[in-house]
């Protein structure tokens, strides 16, 4: 595959992106952990698990105020007040936060109280969103989606580069194929295939990817050795009592221990975390 030469995300524009997210580099030599439940669920829960993956080694806090869920009577976040709860914890931690937005109405609202905006799978294709996206400064997060080809999911980060948002980490979150056993299949061959083709950061949620908590650590070790720049992995103090996703999402010891293999196998692609 050859990207047209005249889009700005591929590699002939410009050398590898470093996105700068309150001094926390994404990108280069630099490996970032991003943790947090799928979903803010309480004060209690947001601020006990934000404490515990900081220490752990994470850098970037995640956690779902808006939830696009599948179904409609599933839970469907906090909104606003889980905004709230993300801009607490990160008062109390001072880790940047990543949320994940809707719709264009919400953009300056989430400018004002986010340090990256996320845009999930099920927006990749949202041209809307993404061209006003592409008019703000804002760090963007922008996921593939279930059934984007490469191609496709570059395209989506032009839309935003177009507008001149050149903030852009890209996320590999799996793909729906025809294989049941998993949540989505994680395509580990997209991370060397978008380091040749574009200069923009990609890290690799292996959460959603897989959809068993059980497999994120080898799809963790896996992606970091095939040279993605970092991780997004769902940490919640209490798995089984969660609102969301709880079946994939790790505890705070499970958590810990990864990091700790995390830095054994970046230490060996010299990657730093």
């Amino acid at each position: 595959m050859k990207l047209n030469s005249n889009l700005k995300v591929g590699k002939n524009y410009k050398e590898t992106s470093i996105i700068d997210v309150n001094s926390i580099k994404i990108g280069g030599k630099k490996l970032t952990i991003i943790a947090g439940p799928c979903s803010v669920e309480s004060k209690e829960q947001i601020n006990d698990i934000s404490k515990n993956v900081k220490r752990s080694g994470a850098s970037i806090l995640r956690g779902g105020a808006f939830k696009p869920r599948t179904s409609p009577y599933s839970f469907q976040g906090l909104e606003l007040e889980g905004l709230n709860l993300l801009k607490e914890a990160k008062k109390n931690t001072n880790l940047p936060i990543v949320s994940e937005i809707m719709s264009v109405s919400m953009i300056e609202k989430f400018i004002e109280d986010v340090d990256i905006i996320q845009v999930g799978a099920r927006n990749m294709q949202n041209f809307d969103l993404l061209k006003e996206l592409g008019k703000t400064k804002k760090p963007i997060l922008l996921k593939r989606g279930f059934s984007a080809t490469i191609e496709e999911f570059l395209n989506s980060a032009e839309y935003i580069m177009s507008g001149g948002n050149e903030n852009i980490i890209l996320c590999e979150r799996g793909i729906r194929t025809f294989e049941p056993f998993t949540r989505n299949t994680l395509d580990i061959s997209s991370i060397p295939i978008i380091k040749k083709l574009s200069h923009l950061p990609i890290i690799v949620d292996p959460s959603h990817a897989s959809g068993i908590s059980s497999l994120v650590e080898p799809l963790s070790l896996a992606s970091i050795s095939a040279g993605a720049d970092g991780l997004i992995i769902e940490v919640h103090n209490d798995p089984k009592n969660a609102l969301c996703d709880g079946e994939q999402s790790l505890n705070i010891n499970e958590f810990d221990e990864l990091v700790k293999k995390v830095k054994l196998v970046a230490n060996a692609v010299n990657r730093e975390v």
